[in-house]
């Protein structure tokens, strides 16, 4: 099972990464980045598993740079409350 099946266990997933890289030392702005570069890649290479992640990229290529940006930031916010 690839934690693209189902959207809980990607956001599960992500807070658990997001967890290590705050214990290695890496600031917010770091994560929100490398957020962010994820976010482009999975947009142009993973076909989405479900209607969530179906529904993220759509926004991520309708959405210029500076508002990427800011859907990583709220996905890091969003795992972050877990």
């Amino acid at each position: 099972m690839s934690v693209l099946d189902d959207f809980s266990t990607w956001k599960s997933f992500l807070a658990n990464k997001l967890t290590d890289a705050k214990d290695d030392g890496m600031s917010n702005q770091a994560i929100v980045n490398v957020a962010q570069h994820v976010g482009d890649y999975l947009s142009r290479h993973v076909e989405p598993e479900n209607k969530e992640e179906r529904m993220l990229q759509e926004l991520w290529h309708a959405a210029s740079e500076e508002e990427q940006a800011a859907l990583a930031s709220t996905m890091v916010k969003l795992v972050q409350k877990k």
